[in-house]
Order: structure tokens, then C-alpha cells, then sequence
């Protein structure tokens, strides 16, 4: 299988760029759908849950900054 053999030969991105450049994409996907869960828990008055997505959104925030860094590092930019 392809995807389990690919090391860059491919695609012309090495494995560990590409799974940064992921990682970033992911990280910030997930923060723009917690706002919606955020929203969600708000309007159903659950500061509890908003507070939880609320956290976790921070953290994926901070998730895509770190990658960003390490891609700008690695990457030349």
C-alpha cells in the first residue's frame, strides 16, 4: 500500500514536514469547530461545557503556534 510505504518520493514533502503541516491543519480545524460547540453550550446555558471547549480550543490554538514555528524552523521561512 502507498500511503503505508510513502516517504516523500511522492508527494516530494518528507513524512516528518508533512505531519506537521497536518498536525497545523488539524490543530486549527479543531479550534474552528469548537467555537460551534462553544456557541452550542452556550446557548443551552452550560457554562460548564462551554468553559471545557472553551480550554481545549486554547490548547489547539497553542498546538497550531507551535507547529507553525517548528514548520517556519524546519522549512526555511
Amino acid at each position: 500500500m502507498t500511503h503505508d510505504t510513502e516517504t516523500g518520493g511522492i508527494t516530494g514533502t518528507k513524512d516528518k514536514d508533512y505531519n506537521l503541516v497536518w498536525y497545523v491543519e488539524s490543530c486549527l480545524d479543531n479550534a474552528l469547530r469548537l467555537e460551534t460547540y462553544i456557541q452550542d453550550a452556550e446557548r443551552e446555558n452550560d457554562s460548564e461545557v462551554a468553559e471545557l471547549f472553551r480550554k481545549a480550543q486554547s490548547d489547539s490554538r497553542k498546538g497550531a503556534e507551535l507547529g507553525k514555528q517548528l514548520l517556519r524552523a524546519r522549512l526555511g521561512g
